[in-house]
């Protein structure tokens, strides 16, 4: 029977850290310019008038605040004016992170984030709580959701990892910890950090012509600057001391430097596996793998999850170790692609010998790029629908694309391929979709046999691997 808690609020300190927060987006939101005509004095006034009163108003929200449990759902409470009250239904519950930025690591507090089926966006942050609180309350709504029998399970931190490391309980077999000087140099590997030094090189030679640069062009430089290291920091940042295990039905992630997280990512809603092959890594023979998950909302605007990391930087053999961990039965150095038509050459002058499809034993697996190499691999079972596209210029080549949709929104894409191929990789996808996802999990690998082609002009089948 589950107890309805009462009615609780957040940590006394929120309304501190929500300030600091609000301290930052002051400070870059008055610009530079801003600086030089109201001068230091009175810039430093207005940053002042402006946090307290972000604080201010950080303690009213926090006072009209409140979370408690009712049944089988979570229910929070807010607003002064306009009072708000949202129910999430635990049933719907796939995820809870304990996450612990800089600031709330320094004060013994963390935040607790909740991802939902079909979720737009992470439901209820709750920020912030106490280490112990944030931990106790995940544990018990992950127990009411059904998805944990024990205190200590999924992506989170313990109760006992106040100012210390969080720990995953039962995380399994260690599978990868990544070296961080590795990650450093993936990083370095980048175009932004390859092009800085001529960046920096431009700036000194503009300066030795030109001395009488004043204080708001040198801040604007360095500012520029910064903003073309932001994302290789970034990742760097947030992958360090990455540390990967798993169980056979979750996977676990340990990472982060100035803001550390713990999580677990059920197998069964993974929805491809990514690899890729920058042109700058091929030299150490690097690659990286990324998820796609369903149910797990995108955090910024541009697409990227801060949970689709799977391996920031690795070689081919700890590639193989994870994708294998992940996708059961799938060996990435054995797929071998075939390229679409070579009447297609129009449309990839330079990049069709690098398109391909294979139709492996559990998945479907797509190649494309030719600098930078992807290969995304799609489980027969994730695929939610099948598309056939035929453009304008590809009806007058006779070709077409075949989609096969997934629950995350991404679609692997079959390019260019024969039409009557086409249709007949749409009848197979979906064949081997509805096979898969009636199979029962310890039955082996699904291979369905390809229906007839359409016409006599039929391409041959896609070569089968091997078992």
């Amino acid at each position: 029977m589950v107890v309805d808690e009462p009615r609780r609020r957040l940590h006394p300190l929120s309304p501190l850290l929500h300030g600091a927060k609000a301290l930052v987006v002051i400070v870059v939101a008055l610009s530079w310019q801003t600086l030089s005509q109201v001068g230091l004095g009175f810039f430093a006034l207005m940053v002042l008038v402006v946090v307290i009163g972000a604080v201010i108003m950080s303690v009213i929200s926090w006072y009209n605040t409140g979370y408690h449990v009712v049944g089988h759902e979570l229910r929070i409470h807010e607003g002064l004016l306009w009072r708000r009250t949202r129910a999430i239904p635990l049933e719907r519950l796939q995820s809870v992170e304990v996450v612990r930025p800089l600031l709330a690591q320094l004060t013994g507090l963390a935040e607790l984030r909740l991802e939902v089926v079909g979720g737009g966006k992470t439901e209820a942050p709750l920020a912030y709580l106490s280490v112990a609180d944030a931990a106790a309350l995940r544990d018990r709504l992950l127990i009411i959701a059904g998805r944990a029998a024990a205190p200590v399970v999924a992506g989170g931190v313990g109760v006992s990892d106040v100012g210390t490391r969080p720990q995953i309980a039962g995380a399994g077999p260690a599978l990868h910890a990544v070296v961080n000087r590795d990650l450093v140099i993936s990083q370095l590997l980048t175009p932004q950090a390859m092009f800085l030094p001529v960046g920096v090189a431009f700036v000194v030679i503009q300066f030795a012509f030109e001395p009488s640069w004043s204080f708001i062009g040198v801040a604007s430089t360095l500012t520029a600057v910064a903003g073309v290291l932001l994302q290789p920091v970034r990742r760097v940042l947030s992958d360090w001391n990455l540390r990967l295990s798993g169980d056979g039905a979750a996977l676990r992630l340990r990472y982060g430097l100035t803001e550390t997280r713990a999580q677990t990512v059920p197998i069964d809603r993974v929805q491809g596996v990514t690899a890729t092959w920058p042109l700058l890594w091929r030299g150490h023979r690097w690659l990286r793998l990324t998820l796609d998950i369903a149910g797990v909302a995108a955090e910024n605007g541009n697409g990227n999850n801060e949970t689709d990391r799977l391996l920031p930087v690795g070689t081919p053999e700890v590639a193989e170790r994870i994708a294998a961990a992940v996708l059961p039965g799938v060996a990435l150095q054995e797929l071998r692609f075939v390229p679409p038509p070579s009447r297609t050459r129009w449309f990839h002058p330079l990049a069709r010998p690098k398109l391909g499809v294979m139709l492996a034993d559990r998945v479907v697996a797509t190649q494309e790029g030719l600098l930078t190499r992807t290969v995304l691999m799609v489980p027969y079972a994730r695929i939610q629908s099948v598309r056939v596209v035929q453009g304008p210029l590809q009806r007058l080549l006779g070709v077409a694309t075949v989609y096969a949709d997934t629950a995350r929104g991404r679609s692997a894409a079959l390019r260019d391929r024969d039409l009557a191929e086409a249709w007949r990789l749409a009848d197979d996808l979906a064949a081997r979709g509805r096979a898969a996802r009636l199979a029962a999990p310890d039955r082996g690998p699904v291979i369905v046999p390809a229906p007839a082609a359409p016409g006599p002009e039929a391409a041959p089948p896609l070569p089968q691997p091997s078992s």
